[in-house]
């Protein structure tokens, strides 16, 4: 893309390599940059410093913007910890994490409500994402739970709460759906991802850990949670009409942004000075208990040393990081370094360094084999078919329940109409009672849909057909759900069987929008640039379910591969 003259927000742009990506982004004189970080006083800090580097652009060229992008709006300025000890926060920040993606939830997160407002042309992402949804620190949840069940019988219903409101994968999976719809809304184009491996580049053998076993168990969870967004964007990089995906993964300590000596700060704040007389010594009997301060004496002042900041990973002393960085260690890599490689892919470079293109390349596709081999199968399939005089329409295995839906009822219309002309040319209300006549005289259909879960709506959408079991709507731990006309027009798309003369209207658009793409084509080209011809369509004179089903999924669900 152009850097010139456009849009940039960089998340984490307080961090060591967010600041050093938007120095760099200067080079290319964007016309804004959006700085971020968890604190207010971080991004204003930021951009405070851009400002001083860059004394001769417009102050408002850097935006600082800051709060907690995992969560609504109305808490991004109030600490995790706070949010969740308040009962009703707690359940509805559980809610935003497990519940069906909404307008109402999608409106209310802070991430997607930062894409709207700024709107930018490209988003770079430094946030260390793995370690903010991993570092929950889920064990610690369940060992809380487990000792209720021990003492009680019964865990709490907060310590559940707790429990659920630290799962990773449903808040990464959460964060990649507001990302995706955000970046679609705002039609950003490109989304550049600084990642992490979870262990600078080391093994399971990496020594470097918080006093846990080793391997630790919420190391590899940061890395376990890093390697799926890495995939999930792997995803996103191929869905169509979204923005470019790129992610650059160091590998190695990242450092630094200064060398000092100063109070020594854990996690933003000063460690107090404290002493114990070797006369006030503890014997190792009885128990360790972890509040027990007596004989420990507070002196004046804080910890003091000198030390080398590496942004958002920390500060070590000089042994610390003597160690970390030493050959066949962590070692170290610049944030000068990686924000060179950003901008080069962000400007459409290849570095080599992107690890969604390198998953691309490598990554095994469809084959010819495969294809010629389909061919076959189907073949195989629609002889069994004859012999055993059944159709084999839908298991509801696959998935969704809407490819179940769409199969039944165009195979519903072969039944009550055979070809594309008959079923454009009469009334929707002929079709909805001839399926109605249909699913009341053969039982053999009727009860195959009805026994794989499936639901069918009769033509009044009133009455309704089902078997023990149903897909649609998803139980999802509830006894009930309200019978109202949003979730029976909701159910219907998503799986039910629709009877209703309004869905054959539906029906009969589609057929007509595939004839009439397909009268586009020259009757004179006979070359391979039209994959839905007339040829495929077996000239209108039948329907096939697999046909349209595929048709539907890419031309109305925009569920179709970008690559082969």
């Amino acid at each position: 893309m152009q850097i010139y003259n456009s849009t940039i927000l960089v998340l984490g742009g307080w961090g060591l390599v967010g600041l050093a990506i938007c120095r760099r982004l200067m080079d290319f004189k964007p016309k804004r940059i959006i700085i971020t970080s968890l604190k207010q006083s971080e991004a204003e800090e930021a951009a405070k410093s851009m400002r001083q580097e860059f004394p001769l652009v417009s102050p408002e060229t850097f935006e600082p913007r800051w709060g907690n992008m995992f969560v609504r709006t109305e808490w991004k300025d109030i600490p995790r910890d706070q949010i969740i000890a308040d009962k009703t926060n707690r359940t509805c920040l559980v809610k935003d994490v497990a519940d069906e993606l909404t307008d109402e939830i999608l409106k209310s997160s802070a991430l997607y409500d930062l894409l709207i407002s700024t709107r930018p042309d490209a988003v770079i992402d430094c946030v260390n994402t793995a370690t903010a949804i991993a570092y929950q620190d889920i064990y610690s949840s369940s060992r809380t739970i487990l000792g209720e069940i021990d003492a009680d019988g019964a865990a709490s219903t907060e310590s559940v709460e707790r429990l659920l409101a630290s799962m990773y994968i449903p808040q990464l999976s959460r964060h990649i759906q507001i990302l995706y719809r955000g970046l679609k809304d705002v039609s950003a184009s490109v989304y550049l991802k600084i990642g992490t491996s979870g262990t600078g580049g080391m093994g399971l053998n990496i020594p470097f850990t918080h006093s846990e076993e080793k391997p630790s168990r919420v190391l590899l969870a940061k890395s376990a949670v890093a390697g799926a967004q890495t995939l999930l964007l792997f995803l996103m990089a191929r869905t169509p009409d979204g923005p470019i995906v790129k992610e650059i993964k160091p590998s190695a300590a990242i450092a630094w942004k200064r060398i000092s000596y100063d109070d020594v700060k854990r996690k933003g704040r000063a460690i107090p000075l404290v002493d114990m007389q070797p006369e006030n010594a503890k014997t190792v009997n009885g128990y360790f208990r972890f509040d027990d301060s007596e004989g420990v004496a507070k002196l004046d002042g804080n910890v003091r040393s000198v030390f080398i900041d590496t942004g958002e990973n920390g500060i070590f002393a000089r042994a610390e990081f003597q160690t970390i960085s030493a050959l066949g260690q962590m070692e170290i890599v610049t944030p000068e370094e990686i924000a060179d490689a950003a901008i080069q892919e962000l400007r459409g470079g290849n570095t080599g360094l992107d690890i969604i293109a390198a998953l691309d390349g490598s990554v095994m596709g469809p084959t010819y084999r495969g294809g010629i081999l389909r061919n076959e199968a189907l073949s195989h399939l629609q002889s069994l078919e004859q012999q055993s005089g059944v159709e084999s329409i839908a298991f509801e295995m696959l998935g969704p329940p809407r490819l179940s839906k769409l199969l039944f009822e165009a195979n519903i219309l072969k039944r009550i109409a055979g070809s594309f002309a008959y079923v454009v040319n009469v009334q929707p209300e002929e079709l909805s009672q001839k399926a109605k006549q249909l699913i009341e005289a053969d039982k053999s259909l009727r009860s195959e849909m009805l026994s794989i879960g499936l639901v069918v709506l009769m033509p009044d959408g009133i009455s309704y057909l089902r078997g023990n079991e149903v897909i649609i709507p998803s139980r999802r731990g509830m006894k009930e759900i309200e019978l109202t006309r949003q979730n029976i027009e909701k159910w219907c798309y998503e799986g039910w069987i629709d009877l209703r003369p309004k869905n054959f209207v539906s029906w009969q658009e589609r057929l007509n929008r595939i004839q009439s793409e397909t009268s586009l084509h020259s009757k004179n080209d006979t070359s391979s640039r039209y994959y839905y011809n007339a040829i495929y369509w077996n000239n209108f004179a039948a329907i096939d379910e697999g046909k349209i089903a595929a048709w539907i999924f890419e031309r109305e669900d925009d569920g179709w591969r970008m690559k082969r």
